[in-house]
C-alpha cells in the first residue's frame, strides 16, 4: 500500500446544485451543511498527518470539488486526465498549475477520456474501470504512458455506478471491499474479498490513508465489517455531498512528496 504526505482538495462551489448527476435523482442541497462536511473531511485527512493544500472554490464549475478525476499522481509521473463529461474539462486547466509544480506530466489526448475515479492503484497495477467516463483510447494512452515505469494496466468492467472506485477499493494489502453487483471481480483474482452489505451499496468507496481507512459514516454495517478485520477505521460524514454522487476518494488528490 502506498503512503502519502500531501493532499489537494478544492472548496465546495456555490453552484453545487448544478452538478452532473448520472445515477441519482437531483435533490436540494444545503450548501452550509455541505461546506461543513467538506471541512470535516479535510480535518480527517489532516489528522492522519497529511499536509493539505486547499484550493478555492470555482463558482463556474459545480463539480470542481471532485479533484480526483483530474489526475493520477504516481511516484514517477502525473497523468493529467481528460474527463469523460465535457462540462468538467475546464477543471483540468484550473488545476494544471498545481500539478505542474509536482512533477512530470503526461496528458490524455482526444479522443481519449479518462477519469481518475476509474483508476485503482495497487502497487504497480492500475485497475481501470471501463465506464461512461473512461473509454478504450484513454485506457490505451494510460498504458502507453506508464509501461516504461513498470506499471501493468488491467481493464475492469463496471455497471450501474459512476466510477470503478464507487464499486471497489483496496482497504489493506490483498484485501478488497467491493459491491459485486457493480463490478466484475474477475480481474481481482488472488485478493481476499469483503462484500458490502446489500443495505449499504455505496460503502465500497473507502479512502485508505497511511494507517487509517476513512469510511462513510452512513454505513455502520460496513464499518463493523472492516473493524472485524482489525483495521483502523475513521468514519466521515459526507451525506450532503453524496447527493452529488460524491465518494471519499473523489474529494482529494493524494501523493507522496519526493525528496
Amino acid at each position: 500500500m502506498r503512503t502519502f504526505t500531501h493532499a489537494i482538495v478544492r472548496t465546495i462551489s456555490r453552484s453545487l446544485a448544478n452538478c452532473e448527476l448520472t445515477h441519482l435523482p437531483r435533490q436540494p442541497f444545503d450548501l452550509g451543511l455541505a461546506a461543513q462536511q467538506h471541512r470535516g473531511y479535510v480535518d480527517a485527512l489532516a489528522a492522519t498527518g497529511i499536509q493539505m493544500s486547499v484550493l478555492p472554490e470555482d463558482p463556474a464549475l459545480p463539480d470542481a470539488m471532485f479533484v480526483e478525476d483530474t489526475a493520477i499522481i504516481l511516484n514517477e509521473l502525473i497523468i493529467v486526465c481528460r474527463p469523460g463529461c465535457a462540462s468538467r474539462e475546464p477543471e483540468v486547466e484550473k488545476i494544471l498549475p498545481v500539478l505542474t509544480s509536482l512533477g512530470n506530466l503526461i496528458k490524455i489526448q482526444p479522443p481519449g477520456t479518462l477519469d481518475g475515479g476509474d483508476v485503482l492503484v495497487v502497487d504497480k497495477t492500475l485497475f481501470v474501470g471501463r465506464s461512461g467516463r473512461t473509454n478504450s483510447e484513454g485506457l490505451r494512452q494510460l498504458e502507453a504512458a506508464t509501461r516504461a515505469f513498470g506499471y501493468r494496466v488491467v481493464p475492469v468492467t463496471i455497471r450501474g455506478c459512476l466510477h470503478l472506485k464507487t464499486a471497489v477499493t483496496c482497504v489493506a494489502p490483498g484485501l478488497l471491499l467491493a459491491n459485486s453487483h457493480w463490478v466484475d471481480l474477475t480481474p481481482f483474482a488472488g485478493f481476499e474479498l469483503l462484500a458490502t452489505p446489500q443495505s449499504e451499496p455505496w460503502s465500497a468507496n473507502t479512502l485508505p490513508v497511511n494507517e487509517v481507512v476513512l469510511t462513510l459514516a452512513s454505513s455502520p454495517r460496513t464499518i463493523d465489517l472492516l473493524q472485524s478485520k482489525r483495521l483502523n477505521i475513521r468514519p466521515v460524514d459526507i451525506s450532503e455531498l453524496q447527493k452529488a454522487e460524491a465518494g471519499l476518494t473523489c474529494l482529494s488528490l493524494l501523493y507522496r512528496q519526493r525528496g
